[in-house]
This record gives structure tokens, sequence and C-alpha cells, in this order.
């Protein structure tokens, strides 16, 4: 399930080409020659493959790109100071190029780039053109190195996540195995014995054959019901676990967990739905909410289980990926449904018919 924004919209990008509008000011406002119009023309030529090139590719083809756009916004300022926009463009790219330390290296270049250039400028502007171009650079840079650090944490959060889920998953399966072999080892042996007996004595001595055959029936009935208490144990860990799970993650990733969980008695099946579903709402605010509180509750009454997740992150249009449809199809399959609103924050609700066993909360 994928409910939230990406951190950067893909839009975005786009967006912020509004700003190479300065471009013109210079050319449109002093009647700029054939000269300055052309070159102001090729380089938004030459600009914009750069541009979208600090977006995607290997870091080094994106580094490669962010100085680029510096060094064509310094060759024009001479004769156009707004290209004074490329270099803020640069400015605002690097930190996603560059460690922190790195970037701020470069943004001091930066500013003693501007300083060079101004020399060359028209003397009229050449102060205030200067003076903007180091703030505006300086100032959006330096915000951007804490915003890329921030996204950076962030990711390895998620991949530390990924990795201790994935432990957990492997330490449960060997656990489950374990359990199996200890509890279905022996009984399947004696089973395939007695079987064998029974058929060796199937027309010698027919009485004790068809003992045989009733201790086998009793045995597997054992095994059988052994089974089946083992499944319910695994089970009732089941929803309980997650929410343990899910309040380590949370705070982990700085969100605050409120619970709400009324004393209902689930069948294994429910159980498991509903444990799935609270993951899957887990992993889409860790990955995408960028929330700080999240509110879980299950609440069940003679017709009804409702299960609720809600978060005060971005929210936004929902996205329906392979966990929202799994999520959907083990709901259905109960006679349930699943709501989703993304207006304020996201809530995620899951309501599953009531079951016999289902006590309402008090």
């Amino acid at each position: 399930m994928t409910a939230h924004a990406d951190p950067a919209p893909r839009w975005m990008p786009y967006v912020w080409l509004i700003f190479l509008g300065y471009l013109f000011v210079v050319p449109v406002m002093y009647g700029g020659g054939r000269l300055l119009w052309t070159a102001t023309l090729v380089s938004i030529a030459l600009f914009l493959p750069l541009y979208f090139g600090q977006f995607a590719g290997p870091r080094p083809l994106r580094l490669t790109a962010t100085i680029a756009i510096a060094v064509l916004g310094f060759a024009l300022m001479p004769i156009n100071p707004g290209a004074n926009t490329y270099v803020i463009f640069s400015a605002a790219g690097i930190p996603f190029a560059l460690r922190p330390r790195g970037a701020l290296v470069y943004l001091a270049v930066l500013v003693a780039g501007v300083c060079l250039v101004m020399i060359w400028l028209p003397p009229g502007g050449r102060y205030w053109i200067g003076m903007t171009t180091i703030v505006l650079a300086g100032g959006v840079g330096g915000m951007n190195v804490f915003q890329a650090e921030r996204i950076r944490q962030h990711a390895a959060l998620l991949r530390a996540h990924e990795d201790v889920e994935e432990m957990a998953k492997l330490a449960e399966r060997e656990r489950i195995a374990r359990d199996l072999h200890d509890l279905l080892g022996h009984t399947l042996s004696v089973i395939t014995l007695k079987s064998e007996l029974a058929s060796k004595l199937a027309e010698s001595d027919p009485g004790r054959a068809m003992q045989e055959i009733r201790d086998v029936e009793r045995v597997s009935r054992d095994a059988l019901s052994e089974v089946r208490r083992a499944v319910e144990g695994y089970q009732q860990h089941g929803l309980h676990g997650q929410l343990q799970s899910a309040a380590n993650v949370l705070t982990a990733a700085g969100v605050r967990l409120e619970t709400h969980i009324a004393p209902v008695s689930l069948p294994a099946r429910y159980e498991t739905v509903l444990a799935l579903a609270l993951r899957e709402a887990m992993t889409n605010i860790v990955r995408h909410a960028a929330s700080t509180r999240c509110v879980v509750r299950l609440a069940a009454d003679d017709r009804t289980i409702v299960l609720t997740v809600e978060d005060d992150g971005r929210g936004g249009p929902v996205v329906e990926g392979i966990g929202l449809s799994g999520m959907r199809g083990r709901v259905a399959e109960l006679g349930g449904r699943v709501d989703i609103d993304g207006r304020n924050g996201l809530r995620l609700v899951v309501t599953l018919p009531a079951v016999p066993m289902t006590t309402a909360e008090t």
C-alpha cells in the first residue's frame, strides 16, 4: 500500500523551473540584443538536461550535472545577471549529491566564485546581484543540507527495519520448523510403524491388525489436536505481537503510538488478517506518512469487528499497490471490507463480520 506521497513529489522539479523566469528580466527590461537573447536561450537548452540529470543516474553523474549548472551560471552572469539563478539551482542540488561536509565546502566555493564574477557584473547592480546570489545560494543550499541528511537517515532507518524484520521472519520460521519436528517427528514414525504392522497382520491376525489400525487412528487424532493447539498458540501472538512490533518501529521513527484495544476473542484466521492489515499500515506510516502520532483502535459489537489505524501525516491520494490489494483480498474472503480516507492524514478502517466467539468491548 502506498497511501502517501513521496517526500519529494515527482512534479516538484517542474514547478521549480518557474525560477528560470529571472533569466528574461534583463533582456526584457533593458532591451537585450541578439547576442544576449541567443546566449540566454542556448543556456536554457543546456541547463534543462543537466537539471533533470540531478534527479537520476549514479551519484558521479548527478554531481557532474550540478557542477556544470554552476559553471553555466558563472559563464553567463557577466552578460545576463539573471543567470545567478543557475548558481542557486546548483547550490540547491549539491546537498543531494554530496555528504554534508562536502556540500558545505562546495557552497563555500560557490560563494567565492560569485565574489570573483562580481568583478565583471554591471557596476550599477554589481553588489546587489552578488549579495542576493550569495544569500540565496547559501540559504537554500544550507537548508537542503539538513533536508538531504534527514532523507538519508530515514532511508537508513527503513533499511534497518527491513533487515530486522527479515531476521525476525527467519527466526520465527526456524522456531516453527523445530516445533513441528519435535511435535510430529515421533508421532509420524509411530503411525508408519503401526500401519506397516497392520498391513502384515491383515491376513494372519485380522483382530490384532484391526487394533493396530485403531491405534493409528487414535495417534493421528492426538497429533491433529496437538498441531491445532500449536497453531492457535502461534496465532494468539499474532495481533498482540504485531502491536508490540509496531510500537518498536514507530518509536524508532519518532512516531507516538496510542492503542485502544477492546477485549475481543478472535478466531485464528481473523487475527491473522487483522495482524497483516496492521503490519501493512505500519509499514506505510514509516515509509510515507511523515507523521508524529498514530492511533490504533480495535472495537467489536454483535455485528462487526473494526480495526482502525489513523495517523496525522501528509495524507493524500491512495495509490493501491500489492500490499493494499492483498489486504482487500484477505478481508473480502471473510466477508469484510477495507475503507481508506487520505484527506486528513490517513485513516484505514478494516471491518469484519462478527463471529460467535467474539465479545464486545466493555
